[in-house]
């Protein structure tokens, strides 16, 4: 159940049980109870006036004047210290009674009343109190034995408010924890996110968008592996725009750039999501086809050659392949030199520029 929908007795998990153990912890007894409530005339008889003179001593110090602040809030507690003096004297000490001032305790806390402040006017009252009793009661014994009670009484109430400023302080001890908790796996997965991005980052080329030669280092490793337990083959297709330096200098750098960005959407349309596409420098391309022989990677690189050609016709692509399994496997600096040496091959034949 939701704190709101629970009394402060609830909260605090007080029962009737642990009610009549403060009481015996505070030495009352009915005896004490009898004694506060046969000194109910003499108090409702000065009520009035006992209630100004505690908020007028009050009005002195300035940190209580700087709460108060205005008449309306200065009524309305008068108007709640009229109520607590006369339950003070009621003789019924029970689940009410300290519902009510474990209310009083979470009010003075929420207004800002520190537990000094609280305990001066505990002390406070309890001199004014204790002068009109004196007044009112002549016999010196019963006046002993009622200031005697009223001072265990107001003793049980301050444990009782304590408790309520111990269990708003946890409770707000809860709450930041609970913020800081929350702000704590919320920096962890932005930091998360960020680490993801930033190796994203770090295997990307910023040109053209497609893996860098770090990264295709990196999953070459890995699929070599993969093809050798399978048994399968591994194909790479080694690509570079012919006569790059000479676009450069005729059209200059940013049409350089549109160019290779063309390359990487040319690969990128002809490729499977199984194949990693990486710019290796430069204007040159290397692409890794898994589970794919040097015929099957052969249309795959025709497709790219007419995919770059329909874009940019005045210029062309020259790419090698080279494969490895199923019956021998070699590493892939050896794969790529391979497809390097097939792709200038190809430079060389008339009419043609894929060399397998």
């Amino acid at each position: 159940m939701h704190r709101a929908h629970q009394t402060l007795l609830e909260q605090m998990k007080i029962s009737d049980a642990e009610i009549h153990n403060r009481l015996e912890l505070s030495a009352l007894t009915p005896i004490h109870f009898e004694h506060l409530k046969n000194a109910l005339p003499i108090i409702e008889e000065q009520l009035e006036t006992l209630v100004d003179q505690f908020y007028v001593s009050q009005l002195t110090i300035d940190d209580i004047s700087v709460l108060i602040s205005d008449a309306d809030t200065l009524n309305r507690l008068k108007a709640a210290q009229h109520n607590y003096i006369l339950d003070l004297f009621s003789g019924k000490y029970d689940g009410e009674y300290v519902n009510n001032r474990l209310r009083i305790g979470m009010v003075h806390k929420r207004i800002g009343v520190e537990p000094k402040l609280y305990l001066s006017a505990i002390s406070s009252l309890k001199r004014i109190l204790f002068d009109a009793l004196a007044q009112g009661i002549n016999d010196s014994n019963t006046l002993s034995d009622t200031k005697d009670a009223l001072d265990k009484l107001l003793y049980f109430d301050t444990t009782l408010v304590f408790d309520t400023y111990i269990d708003s302080l946890l409770s707000e001890l809860a709450l930041a924890n609970k913020k800081t908790e929350k702000y704590a796996n919320s920096l962890e997965e932005k930091v998360a996110e960020r680490t993801i991005q930033l190796e994203e980052l770090a295997q990307q080329d910023p040109l053209t968008g497609l893996k860098n030669q770090r990264f295709l280092r990196q999953i070459a490793n890995q699929q070599i592996a993969s093809v050798k337990r399978r048994e399968t083959f591994l194909s790479l297709i080694y690509i570079d725009v012919d006569n790059f330096k000479q676009i450069n200098d005729k059209m200059g750098h940013l049409h350089g750039d549109e160019v290779l960005k063309g390359v990487s959407v040319s690969i990128n349309q002809c490729i499977r999501e199984a194949d990693t596409a990486c710019r290796y420098g430069g204007d040159e391309f290397c692409i890794l086809l898994p589970d794919t022989n040097i015929d099957a990677a052969r249309i795959v690189g025709q497709r790219m050659i007419d995919c770059f050609s329909n874009c940019y016709p005045e210029y062309h692509l020259s790419m090698g392949i080279a494969e490895t399994g199923a019956d021998q496997y070699i590493e892939l600096d050896q794969l790529i030199s391979d497809a390097d040496k097939k792709m200038y091959n190809a430079k060389g034949i008339e009419g043609s520029f894929i060399e397998v």
